[in-house]
């Protein structure tokens, strides 16, 4: 039965906890002597502070203490740092301004912070918020990233002139010009990928703790990948050794990278628990997450498609304006660059590319990795130009794909990406079946008849689920007959604790209920850096196969003598070595048992760790169809029905991969329907500041999913598996925006910004007629 459980859909190993309210996530915990946080926030976007008074909220019984930047300051803590500066190769260096954890002379988005209040319980340090006195002077604010670029604009930083934080190229522009110019066909558009919030069930929480004994500090946070976390708070802003900091998090409510930072709240908690030599917690408010956890997507396209007389791709150019917020969070100047380099191209042949970014610095919170990190947002550009062609130039859609997409295997993309396999046209013919487009229009007609436009839209995706760092697992055999999988990728909902233990089962031919996973502990895992770039099979999973296999070899030699064989003579399976042709065996268990025994002249235990460096990318790929009805009197949509067809590779549990790609799917429609982080264009005050404002889907909006696994496995991990993770909201946008358009193409409406809200669909339709 061991053997047998990988690729089955193992009920999930967490679920029992989650479902009976067992789980304990960073909010239910309380410590002993713990104090309670609470930050004061920027109600000015842009704006200089003259004078902060802290006297009165000091003076409020029950409150320990309130701090501002000159506290930190005088502790010689650090900025928080921008990680991707030293991995971007931009034209001129990227621009860093100092971000530190409290704002001292100017605030620059509303919800940046300015003062720290530790009290004796929450309500008390809420109150003393209000006694604090802070003279602003108003400045000019800035909203949007090209607007942020032009001149004149309102200077946010002095060491960013024209608010320019970076300059990025990648690909050869003459010939990509050469292209254009000899092309029959060139498609201009102007695509505008919308900010939006992560929105995690849970938000933000944390408790800093000190241990004066040993001079050192523990952050208890929901986190998604403690050992970055801890690095940069060790290294760059508190100025210690990594030992001397231990990052853990417990279950935790969704992340969707929002939680894979440092954010201004945890060196505050770490510092006043130094200070004050006592734990302090801090857990955000939804409006607080709206207006100080990090957001994602903001980029703004021109882009230009080239196809000659028979359709076939020639050349992309597309210039990108990456609105980064205030602040460069830690991998924001990424997103827009490496990460959308890798995927800019699709699924297609496209031999000539060139992509340039800039990035911006707005007066909004700032932006950082949002699942899928630039990939979605990449695209999200090509398929639209391919819509846009196949329309302008009176092709089928889905033949226009298939006669551009890649077929031939490895193949290596203008920017350099090899792609080692696929199916992609295979993708593209299952989906128009399954999605029926032969009777489609027979659909349209009888909606038409009830007043409604229906349209169907198709497109594709191509993930490229990141290879880049390395990723450990640790092996341990306990003397209670347990093993423990110790992995640095972290689950926040993703079931790794099913996941890896079907993969630990399989190898070892042990029941699942053998092996205990053990995650997000810097004082338990060695080494790692998370879920993010849909990774933790990729990395994590070859990680724990070659760490299993180095246990498997140390077994192997004690086995042979317990059983007074030779080596060769053994086989393993069902969790036993046997000797061939004989009953004799030794159980995996026992031959820990007897590598453990200090008596023993065996060996030294079969705990082993290994790590897997820099892989090649997998490339997650598909096909997604959708189908909207569209209200002509009122704009209000219904999504009827939406199909995927994808290709993951190997599945280690298809049910959790059905899993993430709904999910992914659900984020991506909401994307394209609903959810928009919206800032007043003259003020740059948050207008979306809670879920009154922000709409997030629910599962009253969305149809039944119907999904289709393909399966080309990739040599590029020993199991043959690619990454699930952030596929779903890489198609979802530009497959919905494609079914709204061939909705409202008999009214002669060609291009629509998403999200395609109600009164955006209406106004369209009543100006359209």
């Amino acid at each position: 039965m061991a053997d047998a459980v990988l690729g089955q859909s193992v009920p999930r190993r967490e679920d029992r906890r989650f479902l009976t309210g067992a789980a304990k996530f960073t909010a239910d915990f309380n410590v002993e002597g713990q104090l309670h946080g609470a930050v004061l926030r920027s109600p000015h976007a842009h704006a200089e502070i003259s004078m902060i008074e802290t006297s009165a909220a000091a003076a409020l019984p029950g409150v320990v203490g309130v701090y501002t930047a000159a506290d930190l300051a005088a502790d010689d803590i650090g900025p928080l740092p921008c990680a991707a500066a030293a991995v971007v190769q931009t034209i001129e260096p990227i621009t860093v301004p100092p971000r530190h954890a409290l704002a001292s002379s100017r605030v620059r988005h509303v919800g940046d912070p300015v003062a720290f209040v530790v009290a004796e319980d929450y309500n008390t340090a809420l109150d003393a918020l209000e006694l604090i006195e802070v003279d602003y002077a108003e400045l000019p604010a800035i909203a949007e990233g090209p607007g942020a670029l032009v001149p004149g604009a309102p200077e946010i930083w002095s060491e960013a002139p024209g608010n320019l934080a970076f300059r990025f190229e990648k690909g050869d522009s003459r010939a990509v010009e050469a292209a254009i110019a000899r092309a029959a066909h060139v498609i201009e558009l102007d695509i505008v990928n919308n900010r939006v919030s992560p929105a995690p069930t849970e938000p933000r929480a944390a408790i800093g703790s000190y241990d004066k004994a040993t001079d050192a500090l523990h952050l208890f946070v929901t986190g998604q990948g403690v050992h970055g976390i801890r690095g940069q708070l060790a290294r760059a802003i508190f100025k210690v050794g990594e030992e001397k900091l231990n990052v853990s998090a417990p279950d935790v409510g969704g992340g969707f990278g929002l939680k894979n930072f440092v954010y201004p709240e945890w060196v505050m908690l770490l510092w006043a628990a130094r200070r004050l030599n006592r734990p302090v917690k801090w857990v955000a408010s939804r409006n607080e997450e709206f207006m100080s956890s990090i957001q994602g997507r903001d980029i703004q396209t021109t882009a230009r498609l080239a196809l000659d007389r028979d359709g076939r791709i020639l050349a992309l150019r597309a210039e990108m304006t990456a609105n980064m917020g205030a602040y460069l969070s830690s991998f924001g100047p990424g997103i827009s660059t490496n990460s959308a380099a890798t995927a800019i191209s699709g699924i297609y042949a496209i031999p000539n590319i060139f992509m340039s970014v800039r990035g911006a610095f707005t007066n909004t919170v700032p932006i950082d990795a949002y699942r899928g990190a630039g990939k979605p947002e990449a695209n999200y550009i090509v398929e639209r130009l391919i819509e846009a062609a196949a329309r302008q130039m009176g092709l089928d859609p889905v033949a226009l794909r298939l006669k551009n997409a890649v077929s031939s295997f490895p193949y290596t993309t203008a920017l350099g990406i090899e792609i080692d396999t696929g199916d992609f046209k295979g993708n593209i013919d299952q989906a128009v079946v399954v999605a029926d487009r032969a009777g489609f229009e027979e659909r349209r007609r009888a909606a038409a008849d009830r007043g409604r436009l229906r349209g169907q839209g198709f497109a594709c995706f191509l993930e490229t689920a990141r290879g880049a760092n390395g990723e450990g697992a640790e092996v341990n055999f306990c003397e209670d007959g347990r093993i423990e999988l110790r992995l640095g990728t972290e689950s926040n909902g993703q079931g790794h604790e099913t996941a890896f233990s079907q993969i630990a089962a399989a190898t070892f031919g042990l029941p699942l209920e053998t092996f205990r996973y053990i995650q997000a502990d810097t004082a338990e895992v060695r080494a790692g850096n998370g879920h993010g770039g849909a990774r933790s099979m990729h990395m994590g999973g070859s990680a724990l196969v070659a760490a299993m296999t180095a246990s498997l070899a140390k077994a192997r030699p004690i086995a042979a003598q317990m059983l007074q064989a030779n080596e060769d003579a053994l086989e393993f399976g069902g969790g036993a070595f046997k000797v061939a042709d004989s009953e004799r065996s030794v159980s995996l268990l026992d031959v820990a048992a007897a590598a453990r025994d200090p008596k023993s002249t065996t060996g030294a235990g079969l705990d082993s760790y290994e790590r897997r460096e820099d892989a090649p990318f997998t490339f997650p790929s598909g096909c997604h169809a959708a189908e909207v009805e569209i209200d002509r009197e009122t704009g209000v949509l219904r999504l009827v029905h939406y199909v995927m067809v994808d290709d993951y590779g190997r599945r280690i549990n298809p049910a959790l991969t059905m899993g993430q790609v709904h999910g992914g799917v659900t984020q991506g429609i909401g994307q394209a329907l609903w959810e928009a982080v919206v800032y007043d264009p003259g003020t740059a005050q948050l207008l979306s500041g809670t879920l009154m404002d922000y709409t997030v889907p629910r599962a009253t909006h969305l149809p039944s999913f119907e999904i289709h696994f393909r399966q080309t496995p990739t040599a590029a991990n020993p199991l043959g598996v690619k990454g699930s993770g952030q596929a779903g909201c890489m198609s979802a946008p530009q497959t919905i925006m494609a079914a709204i358009l061939d909705a409202l193409k008999p009214l002669g409406i060609t291009d629509m910004d998403m999200p395609a809200t109600p009164e955006r669909l209406w106004r369209a339709i009543k100006d359209a007629s």
